[in-house]
């Protein structure tokens, strides 16, 4: 009785009407005020009873006021669906972009929903003050409840983009940095956060001053659902590294995502965002930030610096008329000479100490090792724990922050490894001397490994410019070095077969007229791949060439289809730019396997997702001249043996295995 109540008296607070005028049969429910609280609420007739049938039209529209757009959010939703388009059974058709707050048979609507709640986007916007939900039903209801959503009317000038609109432009805008404009703002997307428009292109220039650089983080990314490669999206966005479309492009962005952080790596950068699809999504959102360039180090030396070790006579100040006022003022409050406390020191100096006195103790003093490293130096070199090739002191937190720019990811191969570990042999890292990695997702930072023991890691990469290391030295021994890395910033993924295409980040060319064979493999292999990439490689002949590829190693983080709803990464084949039926998509631990193309042409496409990371995949390829074309594909299999049991093939040893792999196909 009491949700009767609520939903009848809700119903007397709207305004129905009969609009005739606009569309004759039509009904209308008005909603113009929220009645002094935060949102209205609107509901379809009898909720949460099964809606009634044959409803020819049933208009709920929304109006604001002229600096307003509305925002609609569904709580419950569940319309019978006939049909996979809902055009034909029972459906709710919207209207975000209205001039007025009226629609007929003839006003382009913005599509239609249908089915369970899951089915559908929670949260709708209008780009002006007007939104319009138009509802029909047929004949039996199948007991489907219908919807329950709340309503509020929220200021436009929140998502004003900060920039200086182009004349004779629909969408570009330029932000130029000077005395009179702001250092950091935001922009969007065509009519955010309501869906973008179909068929545009809009371009945003950012120009920084001599001495700063560009910061751009997308914050939400909303284009088309899906894993597709961005290859074969019709909606993207590009950021080119420089003036123009026509600068080298170092990210594509498609499909959903959120925080993506990109660096300039001179004073200007160009993002385009065209839209080409026939269902446009809601578009992005983001900041920018014209940055001053940091102080280079007059040294040019990013190896860890400790500080020496004390001895009595360091801390007494013996000779330095300032430290030993200041040791004396010391002993005064705390009751006790500094030269005591040293005689009766039997532990390292680093750890902490009690004496008879309660005031005093002795903290150790953290070794002067967080680093910050930045490619607007030096693009390679080493790092290393405090006291390398010494033992490292106890208690010791060290931070290695690395920070890339443009396409450049940071790469850290490990050159020694060798921590304390308790003699246990536990595999575990946690609270035991460890060097744990992480990598920015979403905005956070986020543990992608943790090494301990003596075991030298694998080759790490970043999933973007940034990468971040944090040394914990909890105990340490004289046995225990400690760790040495050379890291470098890369813009080729540590992919060093092909040409690289400069349109792409991460796209490379193999043609016949170059080397008929060679090797190629996944970025950072045969460390772990990173996360949120996409990696293409062409493969290109002469006419009547074909391309073979044999894969010796392949480890794919996924389930087979390995799809977006089982969250696995996948390497794709394809006879065409665009997506192939022909070949289903591989992914998990397969045995080795062999592919050839139809054509001349052969494209190889590695995507990786922001969950888990795999080894990747090392694998050979030639071009040959068949008798008669064929497409073969061998058996995929789980393999048996371990991961780490694994170690790189080069080209000569694979040969033997060409050659019996041969006899069994024959």
């Amino acid at each position: 009785m009491g949700e009767e109540w609520f939903y009848t008296l809700n119903l007397v607070l709207i305004l129905f009407v009969a609009v005739d005028a606009v569309n004759p049969g039509c009904e209308c429910l008005l909603f113009t005020e929220t009645y002094g609280k935060d949102y209205g609420t609107f509901n379809s007739p009898d909720y949460p009873r099964p809606y009634p049938a044959n409803i020819n039209c049933l208009l709920y529209t929304f109006i604001a006021d002229t600096d307003e757009i509305v925002e609609i959010t569904f709580k419950d939703f569940e319309i019978y669906k006939a049909h996979l388009d809902c055009i034909g059974g029972d459906f709710l058709k919207i209207f975000l972009h209205l001039d007025k707050p009226e629609v007929d048979e003839y006003t382009p609507w913005s599509g239609f929903l249908c089915g369970g709640y899951t089915d559908i986007p929670h949260v709708l916007y209008s780009s002006g003050p007007n939104l319009v939900l138009e509802f029909h039903t047929h004949g039996a209801t199948y007991n489907a409840t219908g919807f329950i959503g709340t309503f509020r009317f929220i200021d436009k000038r929140m998502f004003r983009t900060d920039g200086q609109k182009l004349q004779g432009t629909v969408c570009d805008y330029q932000f130029i940095s000077s005395n009179n404009t702001l250092s950091k703002g935001r922009f969007y997307s065509p009519r955010y956060p309501s869906s973008y428009p179909h068929n545009i292109r809009c371009a945003y220039r950012f120009r920084a001053r001599m001495w700063e650089r560009i910061r751009i983080v997308f914050e939400e990314v909303t284009l088309q659902k899906g894993d597709v490669s961005c290859l074969n999206r019709a909606d993207v966005i590009k950021v080119h590294d420089g003036k123009s479309r026509q600068s080298p492009t170092i990210r594509v962005v498609c499909n959903e995502a959120s925080i993506l952080e990109i660096f300039s790596t001179g004073p200007d950068l160009y993002v385009e965002f065209l839209s080409d699809s026939e269902t446009p999504g809601q578009g992005f959102k983001a900041s920018f930030q014209f940055q001053p360039l940091p102080p280079p180090s007059p040294l040019n030396d990013t190896t860890p610096q400790t500080e020496p070790e004390l001895s009595a006579n360091d801390v007494s100040g013996k000779g330095d008329p300032t430290v030993q006022k200041q040791t004396a003022d010391l002993e005064t409050e705390i009751g006790v000479t500094v030269g005591a406390v040293m005689d009766a020191l039997t532990v390292s100096p680093f750890e902490y100490l009690e004496t008879t006195s309660p005031r005093v103790q002795l903290c150790p003093r953290a070794a002067n090792c967080d680093l910050i490293v930045t490619s607007d130096g030096l693009k390679n070199g080493t790092v290393q724990s405090p006291g390398y090739p010494g033992p490292y002191p106890p208690r010791s937190t060290c931070r290695y922050d690395f920070q890339g720019r443009g396409k450049e990811r940071v790469q850290l191969l490990f050159t020694d490894f060798a921590l304390y570990h308790p003699s246990d042999d536990s595999k575990e890292c946690e609270s035991i001397d460890s060097l744990m990695a992480y990598v920015r997702t979403d905005g956070r930072l986020e543990k992608i490994d943790n090494f301990c023991g003596s075991s030298t890691p694998r080759p790490l990469m970043s999933n973007g410019p940034r990468l971040m290391l944090e040394f914990r030295g909890i105990y340490s021994s004289r046995y225990a070095r400690g760790f040495k890395a050379v890291y470098s910033f890369t813009e080729n993924f540590g992919i060093q077969s092909g040409k690289q295409v400069p349109d792409l980040p991460c796209a490379f060319w193999f043609n016949s007229t170059d080397a008929m064979e060679g090797i190629f493999h996944s970025p950072n292999f045969p460390g772990f791949y990173p996360r949120d990439t996409e990696c293409h490689y062409f493969f290109n002949g002469v006419s009547g060439q074909r391309i073979r590829l044999q894969f010796a190693y392949f480890d794919v983080e996924g389930v087979s289809p390995c799809e977006a709803n089982s969250a696995s990464d996948y390497v794709e084949f394809s006879n065409f730019m665009a997506r192939d039926r022909k070949y289903s998509r591989h992914c998990g631990q397969l045995q080795p396997f062999m592919v050839e193309s139809d054509r001349k042409f052969f494209r190889v496409t590695f995507k990786s997702n922001d969950r888990l990371d795999g080894t990747g995949f090392n694998a050979t390829f030639q071009f040959f001249e068949p008798e008669e074309a064929s497409t073969t594909i061998r058996p995929t299999e789980k393999i048996s043996t371990s991961i780490s049991n694994y170690r790189c093939i080069s080209l000569p040893q694979l040969i033997p295995f060409f050659f019996i792999l041969q006899i069994i196909i024959s």
